[in-house]
């Protein structure tokens, strides 16, 4: 079995998710319900710039286990400026033989207009995160009535692109 750091490997993973949300670039969102009244979605990207993390291993083993845990905090930017924060607990929920394990993240995104709130599962191999694709399951202010999925591109090990789909 090869042998990986689990901890950059899955902090960068999770830096990914966590980050998306609001304030669409004018040239990006939908305008308004359309006129046969269904919600209009906003496409936007933000990048999630971690600022804090930590690893909670709940058996003292040297690999991944079930249940260890990785909780994160950073800023949300766009065009160098920061426009919200994130904080996001994930949880190792299996391991399997060939260096690979799923964490399963809640996040939430704090933004002046209101608070999203972010979750799904993903899969993390020695070669980095798999496609890191989440629902947004709700939200305050402005997103309480939000849904739609976000998408993760790692950029390095502390910053993530963040592809918005929003459904309001």
């Amino acid at each position: 079995m090869r042998h990986f750091n689990i901890k950059r490997i899955a902090l960068s993973a999770a830096t990914g998710i966590a980050a998306l949300l609001f304030f669409p670039h004018p040239a990006a969102a939908a305008a308004g319900t359309g006129g046969d009244g269904y919600p209009r979605e906003e496409v936007f990207q933000l990048t999630a710039q971690q600022t804090q993390s930590a690893f909670i291993d709940v058996d003292g083993s040297s690999g991944p286990s079930q249940g260890d845990e990785f909780v994160i905090s950073g800023n949300l930017v766009r065009s160098s400026v920061t426009i919200g924060t994130y904080s996001e607990v994930c949880t190792l929920t299996r391991t399997a033989p060939a260096d690979e394990f799923d964490l399963q993240c809640a996040v939430d995104l704090t933004l002046p207009l209101g608070q999203l709130t972010v979750e799904g599962r993903f899969t993390v191999t020695s070669a980095g995160p798999g496609n890191i694709d989440l629902a947004i399951t709700g939200g305050t202010g402005r997103f309480r009535t939000a849904h739609g999925t976000v998408h993760g591109d790692r950029v390095s090990d502390t910053e993530t692109l963040i592809t918005v789909h929003l459904i309001r």
